[in-house]
C-alpha cells in the first residue's frame, strides 16, 4: 500500500487528529494558521484550537497577488509561477510556525489549505452561456506538502462547483457541524472582504440551513483606505466617523444588479471594487464627494446590504447572531448592523470557544477532517448546498 494512503487509513480510524487549517482571504492581510485538535466527525465533531497566529503579508507580497487578483486579463506565465511560489512560501511560513512552538512536522496529521482566491466567477457574473460557475485559488498543495513533509488537503472549492454549487460560501459545512445548537436559532455572520452568513435552525434540521454572500464586507472600505489614505484599512472606523453618509451615493450603490439576484448567491472583488464605486459616483453626481464621506457611505453600504440579506431570507425574528471576521473589529459597522437588526442578540463568535479571527482557518481544518473520516451531509439535495466532502490530497512523498 502507498505510504500516504496507509497514513490516511490509520488517521481516519483514530479518535483524534492534529490538523493545521490555513486561510488567506481577499483582504490579502496575511495567512491565518490554526492548529486544531479535532475529535470525531460529523455531528460528533469537537474542536480544540491549540495555537493560532496570523503571518502578515508585507506590501511586496500583496503587490505580487494584486497583479493577478480579480483581473480579467493577466500575465499567464506569471500566474502559473505565482501558484507555485505561494505554495512554497506558505510552506515556509508553516515550518516557522511549527518551529516557534517546538513542534515537528511528524506530529501534524494534515494541513488544510484554502489557498489564495484570485478569481471568482459564478454564472451570473461571467455571462458565458456554455461555461459553468468558476473559481480559482492558487498556492499549490503539492508544494505545501513537499515543503513541510505533511499530507495536505487543498483546493476545496472545486468539488462544490463540480456538484452544482458556486464554490462558496463553504463555511456552512463547518458551521453546521460545530456551531449548531439545539433550541437556539443562530446566524453566523462573517465579515471578511465579502459578507456572508449561515442560518442554523435550532431544531438541527439540515434542510433548513441557509447560506449566502450578502455583498461587500470590508473589501470596498479597505480599497478606499489604501488608495485614498495610504492605509491598509480604516482602523477603528476613524475615517468613516469623520465623514457623513451620502444618501444619493448609497442609493446608487444599492441599485447594483447583484442585490436583485435571487438568494443564495456568491460574489467577490471582481464585482465589488473601486471601479464600481467610481461608476456609482458618476451616476449619482457625487464625483467631488469628500473622501471621508465616501468612506462613511461605504461603511453604511456594507451594513445595510448585510442586514437586508438577513431580513429578506430569514425575517425579523429574535435570532442569536454570532459575528466573526475582520469586520467585527469595525465599531461603526457593527453599530449600524445592530441598529438595523434590533431583534437579534449580538455576540462575537469567540464566546462559542473559537476566536472570530481564527474561525475560517478552523473551518477548513474541519472540512479536511471530514474529507478523511466524515460522510456527506444531506442538505436536502439543494444545488447551493451539495452533500459532498471536499479537497484534493497531496502527499509529500
Amino acid at each position: 500500500m502507498n505510504k500516504g494512503v496507509r497514513a490516511l487509513c490509520e488517521m481516519a480510524v483514530r479518535e483524534e487528529r492534529l490538523i493545521l487549517g490555513l486561510m488567506s482571504g481577499t483582504s490579502l492581510d496575511g495567512l491565518d494558521m490554526a492548529l486544531c485538535r479535532i475529535r470525531g466527525a460529523g455531528h460528533d465533531t469537537s474542536v480544540e484550537v491549540i495555537h493560532f497566529d496570523t503571518h502578515s503579508y508585507d506590501a511586496e507580497w500583496q503587490e505580487k497577488v494584486r497583479t493577478v487578483f480579480a483581473r480579467p486579463q493577466v500575465d499567464f506565465p506569471y500566474l502559473a509561477l505565482l501558484n507555485e511560489w505561494i505554495g512554497t512560501e506558505n510552506g515556509r511560513m508553516i515550518n516557522r510556525f511549527l518551529a516557534d512552538r517546538n513542534l515537528k512536522s511528524a506530529e501534524i496529521d494534515l494541513i488544510a489549505s484554502h489557498g489564495q482566491t484570485v478569481m471568482h466567477v459564478p454564472r451570473h457574473q461571467h455571462h458565458y452561456e456554455d461555461f459553468p460557475n468558476g473559481t480559482l485559488q492558487i498556492g499549490d498543495g503539492d508544494h505545501l506538502a513537499v515543503q513541510t513533509g505533511i499530507i495536505t488537503i487543498s483546493d476545496f472549492r472545486q468539488k462544490h462547483l463540480a456538484a452544482g454549487g458556486e464554490g462558496a460560501p463553504l463555511a456552512v459545512y463547518g458551521d453546521y457541524l460545530i456551531f449548531s445548537q439545539k433550541g437556539e436559532d443562530r446566524i453566523m455572520l462573517n465579515i471578511g472582504g465579502i459578507g456572508n452568513f449561515t442560518f442554523l435552525p435550532g431544531d438541527g434540521d439540515a434542510c433548513r440551513v441557509f447560506v449566502t454572500d450578502t455583498g461587500p464586507g470590508n473589501t470596498l472600505m479597505d480599497a478606499w483606505a489604501r488608495t485614498q489614505f495610504g492605509k491598509p484599512f480604516d482602523e477603528n472606523a476613524q475615517i468613516a466617523k469623520a465623514g457623513n453618509i451620502h444618501q444619493r451615493l448609497l442609493a446608487e450603490l444599492k441599485n447594483h444588479y447583484f442585490f436583485r439576484l435571487p438568494m443564495p448567491k456568491t460574489t467577490g472583488p471582481e464585482v465589488f471594487n473601486l471601479k464600481m464605486v467610481e461608476a456609482a459616483m458618476v451616476s449619482s453626481g457625487t464625483e467631488g464627494l469628500n473622501q471621508c464621506d465616501v468612506m462613511a457611505t461605504l461603511n453604511r453600504y456594507s451594513a445595510e446590504t448585510m442586514a437586508d440579506a438577513i431580513r429578506q431570507t430569514i425575517g425579523d425574528a429574535a435570532y442569536s447572531l454570532y459575528c466573526s471576521g475582520g469586520g467585527m473589529h469595525n465599531p461603526l459597522l457593527m453599530q449600524s448592523v445592530r441598529e438595523l437588526l434590533p431583534s437579534c442578540t449580538f455576540h462575537e463568535s469567540d464566546i462559542l470557544g473559537i476566536r472570530g479571527d481564527a474561525k475560517e482557518a478552523v473551518l477548513f481544518a474541519v472540512l479536511a477532517n471530514e474529507t478523511v473520516t466524515g460522510a456527506p451531509i444531506d442538505f436536502g439535495g439543494r444545488a447551493s448546498l451539495p452533500g459532498i466532502t471536499m479537497g484534493k490530497i497531496s502527499f509529500p512523498w
